[in-house]
């Protein structure tokens, strides 16, 4: 049984009601229904102590194994970060799983340290078969995460723009570099990045990806504009996860919100929240403009698994 499949439904029809309900339980929402201009504080942990994920290490990579089940499978590894699986293929998005930020001298002690445990070791992950990265921020390019996990012969995906920092990074150029409109085959993923915008990396892209009949956009760092859920549109997208952190060029949960309900997304999922205390937000607002909109969605913790199922 995969994480979250024990006290929460994971069939597309089940969702709305059961994840309002614990939505509604466990985050201060606004008072008045579908508000979402409250600011909301985030809940964080006493300096020192960190955010349990739901599932790490030993448990986490038994719980991704054991996904046998047809469906797409999507686990939060933090931040922007995500394994992605469809049958026996699997990628990453994204994904941080070091302390480099914090370890940078110019963010040492000034809130860059994690706040939530690392799910696993990236040289753990080192059996996915790509990996792709939206834009060349520390966090979504880590050099701390990428050559480990890219150990196993995982193929790397990023954005032009991002060639000469990606080698500078990881070690060795990216295999596929994609500007927006441009379309990869990896195995059965077929990929397309799909614009994005963000004033500290104007490299920065988003993918959707589809294998089979699952879609999955990601739109990586942004704020939300015009033609970024158009681009979209043209894709049966079951998932898309957005950034809600609000903060550093990035769009806030209510815009966040609306970007998977423009770009027709059957479950939302927010992202970018929970990592550095210098950089997050309560996921609520993205909650109460979801509800507003009866956009369904999904609250994940770090090492929870989302299941579509076929």
């Amino acid at each position: 049984m995969t994480a979250g499949s024990e006290h929460e439904p994971t069939t597309r029809l089940a969702f709305l009601g059961a994840l309002t309900r614990r939505a509604a339980r466990t985050l201060p929402l606004p008072e008045v229904p579908g508000h979402v201009e409250a600011e909301v504080a985030p809940d964080l942990p006493p300096e020192g102590v960190l955010i349990e994920p739901y599932l790490a290490d030993d448990a986490f990579l038994d719980d991704v194994m054991g996904a046998v089940e047809p469906g797409l499978h999507l686990w939060w590894l933090g931040q922007s970060g995500f394994l992605v699986q469809v049958g026996e293929e699997r990628l990453l998005l994204d994904p941080y799983l070091s302390s480099s930020v914090g370890e940078r001298p110019e963010r040492v002690g000034v809130g860059w340290e994690r706040l939530t445990k690392r799910v696993i070791a990236p040289e753990r992950l080192s059996f996915v078969d790509a990996v792709l990265c939206t834009n060349g921020n520390p966090d979504h390019l880590d050099p701390g995460t990428l050559p480990d996990v890219l150990c196993g012969g995982a193929r790397l995906v990023c954005p032009a723009g991002s060639e000469i920092l990606t080698e500078n990074r990881v070690g060795r150029p990216a295999d596929i570099v994609l500007a927006a409109g441009e379309t990869a085959e990896l195995g059965g993923f077929y990929v397309e990045a799909v614009p994005a915008h963000h004033e500290t990396a104007p490299e920065a892209v988003g993918y959707v990806i589809q294998h089979g009949s699952f879609g999955l956009y990601h739109a990586g760092d942004s704020r939300r504009v015009q033609g970024m859920a158009e681009a979209v549109q043209a894709y049966p997208v079951d998932v898309a996860v957005v950034p809600v952190n609000g903060k550093l060029g990035n769009m806030d949960g209510a815009d966040a919100a609306r970007l998977a309900y423009e770009a027709g997304a059957r479950i939302a999922v927010p992202c970018h929240y929970g990592m550095f205390r210098a950089d997050t937000a309560s996921p609520a607002r993205f909650v109460a403009e979801c509800v507003r909109l009866r956009q369904e969605y999904r609250l994940l913790s770090a090492g929870e698994a989302l299941i579509v199922d076929p």
